[in-house]
């Protein structure tokens, strides 16, 4: 058997956007969690994820509504998405497939990087232009060089 591997929070998530950062640091801790939880406990593992992925989402299109940000539904269609697979994933790891919860968590590990990098980051933008007419800055402790 080969050891989990987690998903640990790396400075190139932050977009800028003080509470979009701070939900992005919980989702990663809960999704660390899951990466890495056994058996017995994936699958309250899986609720608390679910749970944080709804308000979390919810946070976001609050402040697509707010600001007009006119790639909100493309940007809610796929939260949409996530949102139903992890409904989905629930019910069958309750009924007692725990690797089809262990697939979609590292789905999600995929997933994650691109959906901050594009979506999350034009949002940031965005609420920035809006509000100040400028761009988000954000400052890294390390970046590594290509």
């Amino acid at each position: 058997m080969t050891t989990p591997t987690g998903f640990h929070w790396d400075d190139r998530y932050l977009i800028g956007n003080q509470a979009i950062d701070h939900v992005h640091h919980e989702f990663a801790a809960l999704l660390d969690t899951l990466l890495t939880a056994d058996d017995a406990t994936f699958p309250a593992a899986l609720d608390a994820f679910a749970c944080h992925t709804e308000a979390h989402f919810e946070l976001e299109q609050d402040l697509m509504e707010r600001y007009a940000f006119p790639a909100r539904d493309c940007h809610v269609e796929e939260h949409d998405k996530v949102l139903a697979s992890i409904r989905e994933v629930q019910a069958l790891v309750a009924g007692g497939d725990l690797e089809v919860g262990r697939e979609l968590a590292q789905a999600l590990a995929d997933w994650f990087p691109g959906h901050s990098d594009y979506l999350d980051s034009a949002l940031a933008i965005w609420i920035v232009k809006k509000t100040a007419n400028g761009a988000p800055v954000v400052l890294r402790r390390s970046m590594q060089r290509t």
